[in-house]
């Protein structure tokens, strides 16, 4: 039988071990304004123009060992994508975006209102303008806030990405 002092040491002894192993595998989690500001572009690379990202709307996510989840409003004013992408979206993984999937790589997307609780987000290949596909984004409950962009990071392989007021789901691919 293990007296109550053997087994604290046991306990703590497992405790550090467990502190000490580092991040765990798999968890993702907010990427930092320094991450973001490696990985996002000042320009983004759409088709054959370089179009001006606004920084300070940039939102991912980050498995910790190099993979990210990315987006930022583009400012299109000028642009012949004026009207037809509003965001540059980054994935360094495979994702699934309603029956969507997209492999890792650039991508620009734009929406277009179709009631008062759902907009149509289009997707597309940044360096081609081909079209991906569309998801419905809906009004869910109480947000958190409005936000230009807001990729929330995966739990069990699913998470959201909400564009104002309207959100839709994704899940990590395979």
């Amino acid at each position: 039988m293990l007296s109550f002092s053997m087994l604290v040491r046991i306990l703590l002894s497992s405790a550090l071990l467990f502190a000490n192993s580092g991040p765990v595998p798999g968890r993702w989690r907010a990427a930092t304004e320094p991450e973001l500001r490696k990985l996002i572009p000042a320009r983004a690379p759409v088709i054959k123009e370089n179009i001006e990202t606004e920084f300070r709307t940039a939102s991912g996510v980050t498995d910790g060992r190099g993979k990210f989840i990315a987006g930022v409003v583009i400012i299109t004013a000028g642009y012949s994508a004026e009207g037809k992408y509003s965001h540059f979206f980054i994935t360094q993984t495979p994702l699934k975006i309603g029956n969507l999937a997209f492999a890792p790589g650039d991508y620009v997307f734009g929406y277009q209102r179709v009631d008062n609780t759902t907009i149509r987000v289009n997707f597309y290949r940044a360096t081609s303008g081909e079209s991906i596909g569309s998801v419905d984004a809906h009004i869910k409950g109480k947000t958190t806030g409005i936000r230009s962009l807001y990729i929330s990071p995966p739990v069990d392989g699913r998470a959201s990405i909400q564009i104002g007021r309207f959100v839709f789901d994704y899940q990590l691919g395979d």
